[in-house]
């Protein structure tokens, strides 16, 4: 932008989770971006999660790819391209079509994914194409297809608002869907009878909301949901009326699900049978009943059944398409709805048809005119990466997603690809893990850069728009897709002069031959013209050809089902045997989401700002378990098992269950030494949905010994850190770095060299307790400081990141080596709020001094009233501290 251009403010979409959030972009006259909430957007009416409010400052263009290589040279657009073109057809000529792969994600535009699967599917003619998103919801597309017919949410976000009972299992709303949680904590504010249950085997951030916390044994889910079923049918809670008109199988679901034995399904379950008998009362008393569920429901070897057990206790009880009620599936990633819409998956064909289905096979393959359409599923996810392993793929193309860290058994992904003959990969960025085992390497549009839709969780469509002008020679992946199918001999089928005109097709494929046979139609939406597309407000579908537009859409509440009866399907599940851990691996590795952080944090973990809440890869274990185990809070332990180990520091937390250890999955080998948590994790996948267990693997603890730890502040990021253990984050002026070693070493030779050549250095030592501080500075120029010990290093991290944007005088450089700030200064303790760098500390006095809500810890310090995404945990803070004072009351009162 030029100094005589205004400010522009473009309106585009978040591309984070799938609550898929309205953003104002406003690029300034200096280049940089501000960010604000769409207050017009239906989804978020104006909010933002952390995440979100942070995206302007993830922007920066240090580690962009801008321009294609082949074998790590660069090149121009037509070598890269023809080369592709030629590999793929030379494999397709050689082995058939099988032979090639496409591996594509959430992160895509619809427009990406369509071309993507129309060029896999109707021109090279195989099903080969899968995504990341199944990884996370395709238990859910699977339970839906088996349950409706279709891949169909019911639903709206609305209904979650207007439930008088919210039920969110395997769903940490507070910290995976924050806005969500956000419009829910409004909502039960506003409606003093709505009541919150939370199933989740760990007591996450979304239960201090909950009325009820159920904290079942891992995949139990289909025990305890068989058991609401029976309890409903016994309590005499069944809608007959609606089973009869628009059901089949009901009977047999029931006989699956047996008698509700509370003792037995208690003892399935781990829950008390008290706890049981409140949950189903609550669901039986209380007609406008939603559940939520995500994630701990769909990663897990018999997660369809799990979703298929949610969908019967609606249908049962006719609680489905109305206001207030219904089953819903909360999505991970922001397009993972689009992608399920054109097919993105292996074993779907385009606009929600079915690959099985030779009716449909045969109007999509007329629609597209292409020469030949695949004609049985392709491979998914994990069985994809196990036959490039044993060499049955020949060209594999990767699009947008971060596989070596982000597939279980990940090392075992990472050695296929070093072995598959010709690896394309199309990214943003030079650092994900992914990028050096690609021989072409291909610069894609990032956020910000790309135009086209998205589609979030509630079904509704939304345009994301680009306001930043692509780098280099960056391209967004619908081009580089049909560049590719011009050269394969597809030329006329792949002519798209932008992404509007991809849309134009794929909503005329979802209206032809439709009349309201199939669920998925924007036929309506087919004609737009360009400027039309570029204005598209967010719409929800159906939107059918010669319908007028519908303001609010929800389905099933009077049948109508795309089953070949219009009825929909009781799926008879039963609880199976229950994994169990062994004696080598005693201990239950669940994996997912932090607040703060998104995926492999190639976008999130740029910002300092979102690292300042949890910087370091953890695991999080119950105080017994730690007690057994002989490990201590902030130690750093193995977590292993027969795929992989990774190396993580020790969190102990009374919110963990007893046998069960939590570790995040976002860390990589780009800012880590080996927490790559995905390659611990089994790749076993559920049999219907093909998705992988990931919150289920049986591992072993062991706490790792060290000769030093140490912690520094650096103004420069290090590169090639020479250490056992080491972790590295941004921080607000330079870089913040965890590291710890085996070895004897000279650490003051070690800390110079990381504080660049020619500085002066300020040192302590205090040998009896094994401590040495180090600090460097150029000039005026504060460059570092270096904290070894040999223990786990008790240093203020929020005070010695402060230190790299500090004026420091020379007289008093000496109180760098502290260790914390001066006696009388305060303290911030851990960051709890990431907007306004408020910690743990300052909450703790707030409270102390008479701030009894988390409206008042507000107004004393603005946490948690920006994105409102860290008020769950000021909530927990309360919580403690009224726990606090009654047990010292009890204590008094006994004394």
């Amino acid at each position: 932008m030029t100094a005589q251009e205004p400010e522009r403010t473009v309106k585009t979409t978040c591309p984070y989770c799938g609550v898929g959030c309205g953003v104002l972009a406003t690029v300034k006259q200096d280049g940089s971006v501000s960010i604000a909430g769409d207050p017009d957007h239906p989804a978020n009416f104006g909010r933002l999660c952390s995440k979100g409010s942070a995206l302007g400052e993830t922007l920066s263009l240090d580690d962009r790819l801008f321009q294609p290589e082949v074998g790590g040279r660069e090149t121009s657009w037509e070598t890269a391209l023809d080369l592709v073109a030629e590999k793929f057809t030379d494999a397709i000529r050689e082995h058939g079509p099988d032979s090639v792969a496409f591996y594509v994600s959430g992160q895509i535009l619809t427009e990406d994914y369509y071309v993507a699967n129309k060029l896999m599917k109707g021109f090279i003619g195989s099903a080969n194409i899968d995504t990341n998103s199944r990884l996370c919801m395709a238990s859910s597309v699977a339970g839906h297809r088996r349950a409706f017919g279709s891949d169909t949410v019911p639903g709206t976000y609305e209904d979650l608002e207007s439930s008088d009972l919210l039920v969110l299992v395997g769903s940490n709303l507070a910290w995976c869907h924050p806005v969500l949680f956000q419009r829910v904590e409004a909502a039960r504010a506003a409606n003093p009878n709505m009541r919150v249950v939370v199933i989740d085997p760990r007591e996450t951030a979304t239960c201090a909301l909950a009325d009820l916390h159920l904290a079942l044994k891992p995949d139990t889910d289909v025990a305890l949901f068989n058991g609401l079923l029976a309890f409903l049918a016994e309590s005499d809670t069944l809608d007959h009326g609606y089973i009869a008109a628009h059901t089949n199988g009901f009977r047999q679901a029931l006989e699956a699900a047996g008698p509700c034995e509370i003792n037995r399904i208690a003892e399935e379950t781990g829950l008390s049978p008290a706890v049981l008998a409140t949950f189903y009362t609550m669901v039986a008393r209380t007609e406008k009943t939603v559940t939520v569920y995500s994630q701990g429901v769909n990663q897990s070897v018999v997660g369809t059944d799990k979703v298929n057990a949610i969908i019967n206790t609606h249908l049962a009880t006719g609680r489905i398409g109305r206001p207030g009620m219904g089953p819903f599936s909360a999505t991970g990633q922001p397009n993972a709805m689009g992608g399920r819409e054109v097919g993105g998956l292996a074993n779907m064909l385009a606009a929600h048809m079915a690959l099985e289905n030779p009716d449909h096979r045969a109007l999509v393959q007329s629609f597209w005119k292409s020469p030949e359409i695949a004609d049985k599923a392709g491979l998914k996810a994990v069985d994809l990466f196990r036959a490039v392993g044993e060499g049955k793929i020949k060209a594999l193309w990767i699009m947008a997603t971060n596989p070596v860290d982000s597939l279980p058994d990940a090392d075992a992904v990472a050695a296929a690809l070093k072995t598959c003959p010709f690896v394309v990969v199309s990214d943003v960025t030079r650092a994900a893990d992914t990028v050096a085992y690609a021989d072409v390497l291909l610069p894609s549009a990032a956020w910000g850069e790309k135009d086209g839709t998205v589609t979030n969780s509630e079904r509704r469509i939304s345009r994301q728009r680009g306001f930043l002008d692509l780098p280099g020679e960056a391209r967004p992946d619908w081009w580089q897709l049909s560049q590719v199918g011009q050269r394969m001999g597809f030329a006329e089928a792949f002519a798209y002069s932008g992404p509007d005109a991809i849309f134009r097709e794929h909503a005329a494929l979802s209206g032809f031959e439709n009349k309201g046979r199939r669920d998925f139609d924007i036929g309506r939406l087919k004609d737009l013209s360009q400027e039309a597309f570029d204005a598209l407000d967010p719409i929800q579908w159906p939107q059918a050809q010669g319908e007028a537009p519908a303001a609010e859409t929800r389905f099933f509440a009077k049948g109508g089902f795309f089953t070949h009866d219009g009825k929909a399907a009781f799926i008879a599940v039963r609880q199976g045997a229950v994994r169990k851990t062994e004696r080598r691996y005693p201990f239950v590795l669940n994996t997912g989401r932090i607040r703060d952080q998104w995926h492999t944090m190639t976008r999130t973990g740029k910002t300092g700002r979102l690292l300042s809440h949890i910087a370091e890869p953890y695991v999080e274990l119950h105080p017994e378990d730690a007690r057994r185990a002989g490990i201590a809070a902030a130690d750093l332990v193995d977590v292993t098992s027969p795929h992989g180990s990774a190396l993580v520091r020790a969190q102990i937390s009374e919110r963990a269950q007893p046998g069960s250890v939590f570790v995040p999955i976002h860390w990589t080998d780009q800012v880590s030494s080996r927490a790559r948590i995905d390659t611990v994790v089994a790749p076993e996948t559920d049999p219907v949905s093909g998705q992988p267990g990931s919150k289920f693997t049986p591992v072993a603890l062991k706490k790792r010994v060290f000769a030093w730890h140490g912690f520094a502040v650096l103004q420069e990021k290090p590169d090639q850190l020479e250490c056992d253990y080491w972790a590295i984050a941004p921080t607000r002026g330079g870089w913040r770095v965890e590291m710890a070693g085996a070895d004897d070493r000279d650490h003051v030779a070690f800390a110079a060299r990381y504080l660049t050549s020619d500085v002066d250095l300020l040192r302590f030592e205090d040998p009896g307790k094994g401590l040495l501080r180090i600090a460097g500075w150029k000039d005026a120029t504060f460059k570092g400081a270096f904290f070894f010990g040999p223990d786990p290093v008790a240093v203020s991290r929020p005070w010695a990141c402060g230190l790299l944007t500090e004026q420091i005088a020379t007289e008093t450089r000496f109180k760098v080596l502290a260790g914390g700030p001066p006696v009388g200064s305060p303290d911030k303790g851990a960051i709890v709020c990431s907007c306004f760098q408020v910690g743990v500390n300052e909450i703790q006095a707030a409270i102390g001094g008479g701030a009894a809500t988390v409206q008042a810890v507000g107004t004393c310090l603005k946490a948690g009233t920006n994105c409102g995404s860290c008020r769950s945990e000021i909530q927990s803070l309360l919580d403690a501290s009224s726990k606090d004072i009654a047990d010292d009351a009890k204590i008094a009162q006994a004394g």
